[in-house]
């Protein structure tokens, strides 16, 4: 197989994988940086990074992970395991003809950058996360946990993880429930205090969708990439996305063989300080930096939601050029 050269200007083009192929977008020459979206996203929500990271000399490079977007869709659930995710990480690094990158994950794409530096040390070199801190394999499984949260309202984590239950609310108006996420999650037009909070239902047949914002959109989100968005959810479904959140329990089992295990590359972490998930996972935050004993910056931005580098790219892109540059100096 012949592996695509680097390109000065954005170019789309698919790799082979372990179960098909991978859809890419890469921008820049020199060292290799690998971005990793979460939920329910695509390579675009790296769109103001890809330029940016080019001009400071990198090869910047944003995937579809496995289920989005114009990357493969198996039709198992068990498809979407921790473990498959990280060996598409390492194919799509090989077929480049690369043999190391730095990778820098958003949201599930953070817990995805994180799994693929501590399986596969000598691939990733650094590894970046945005929104979702590190938390070490381990502890209690996964799904005790979220059944305990939320009392009388259920966790939205436990709500996408029964097969088909959340598309049926996601899939008859995708633009608007997806215009409606974005919102609930952003600085300029997340519920106030006091209002539902929008990760969680109502037990008795509740949606999400009833704590959304309505009829706003964020100011990092115009109506044309909204139209990006959700024309790639259209034509897929939402079904690859949401069984990354089904896999959950199957990650704790195939990980345990590292609990507690510290990524020693060097790292960097931004958070957005209005993000719940902040909050929730303070502990892993403060504990920094024996879990991250190669931590080189964490930032949390003030005034920003969970979209961190869609919300505040300009911040965002001065942090991680520079935090590359220090990496090669």
């Amino acid at each position: 197989m012949q592996r695509p050269a680097p390109s000065a200007e954005p170019r789309h083009h698919t790799v082979d994988a372990p179960t098909g192929r991978l859809h890419l977008v890469e921008q820049g020459t020199g060292p290799l940086v690998l971005l990793v979206h979460g939920f329910p996203e695509s390579w675009y929500s790296w769109r103001r990074q890809l330029p940016a990271l080019a001009a400071a000399g990198y090869r910047a490079v944003a995937m579809d992970v496995r289920g989005y977007g114009r990357s493969s869709k198996p039709a198992a659930a068990s498809a979407y395991r921790m473990l498959d995710l990280v060996e598409d990480n390492v194919a799509l690094v090989r077929a480049l003809g690369e043999e190391q990158a730095v990778v820098v994950g958003h949201d599930w794409g953070s817990n995805i950058a994180a799994a693929s530096a501590l399986l596969h040390p000598e691939v990733f070199r650094a590894v970046g996360l945005l929104s979702v801190p590190y938390a070490p394999p381990g502890g209690p499984r996964p799904t005790e946990v979220f059944a305990q949260m939320g009392g009388d309202e259920e966790f939205y984590v436990s709500y996408f993880q029964e097969p088909g239950r959340a598309e049926a609310e996601m899939e008859p108006d995708v633009r608007g429930w997806l215009a409606g996420f974005y919102a609930a999650l952003s600085a300029d037009t997340m519920p106030g205090e006091g209002a539902p909070d929008p990760h969680f239902v109502t037990r008795a047949g509740g949606r999400l969708r009833d704590r959304f914002p309505q009829g706003m959109l964020p100011g990092w989100l115009s109506e044309a990439d909204l139209d990006v968005y959700a024309g790639e959810f259209e034509r897929t479904g939402m079904t690859g996305a949401l069984n990354r959140y089904r896999n959950m329990d199957r990650d704790w089992e195939d990980l345990a063989p590292h609990e507690g295990a510290p990524l020693k590359q060097p790292s960097l972490f931004i958070g957005g300080a209005l993000d719940a998930s902040i909050t929730w996972m303070a502990a892993a935050i403060d504990a920094y930096p024996a879990t991250l004993p190669g931590l080189t910056g964490s930032h949390i931005l003030d005034g920003c939601g969970h979209w961190v580098q869609q919300e505040r790219p300009d911040e965002v892109n001065r942090l991680l050029t520079g935090w590359l540059a220090s990496l090669d100096r």
